[in-house]
């Protein structure tokens, strides 16, 4: 028998007290919210926060998770990667504790944006996302996707639980 191979990742909404929202500007992807790849020893909140705090220099609190997504296609890699494997991808609403934002490797830009701003630069794979966790009180979603021909976000699968 031959186990599947996944990458886990976790991304963060990240919401601060004037009920704004922070992107990072990743130098490959374009804006998206906070996350990344969850390492070997850690839990996903462990490793959410690890990944916030490197992308944008911030400290957060995880309030609720929001969404679970699994792309079910492998799909060509960069960076020296010839295949990136599926990834499921958990996302989380948090809240903004402390700290100056900063930029870092995987991060060249970082800024708070009202919602309707954010929804404007949001990179367009993240855009189903970002939209299902700025609605995260209404319910947690279950998504299947994958990224078709054309590079877009196309849901095959979804399964929404109320709250």
């Amino acid at each position: 028998m031959i186990l599947p191979t996944h990458i886990v990742a976790a991304g963060g909404l990240i919401i601060n007290d004037e009920n704004k929202v922070l992107l990072v500007k990743n130098p490959r992807k374009g804006w998206e919210f906070p996350g990344g790849i969850i390492e070997p020893g850690e839990t996903l909140p462990q490793g959410l926060i690890r990944e916030i705090k490197e992308e944008t220099g911030v400290d957060v609190e995880i309030l609720n998770i929001v969404g679970i997504y699994l792309n079910t296609r492998k799909r060509k890699g960069h960076s020296g990667v010839e295949e990136i494997p599926t990834t499921v991808s958990i996302d989380f609403v948090c809240k903004y504790i402390s700290s100056d934002l900063e930029t870092s490797n995987e991060s060249i830009e970082v800024k708070w944006l009202s919602e309707k701003e954010a929804l404007k630069i949001v990179n367009l794979k993240q855009q189903y996302r970002f939209k299902k966790a700025l609605d995260y009180k209404s319910g947690f979603s279950c998504v299947g996707f994958y990224v078709n021909s054309n590079n877009e976000f196309e849901v095959h699968e979804e399964y929404l639980f109320d709250r």
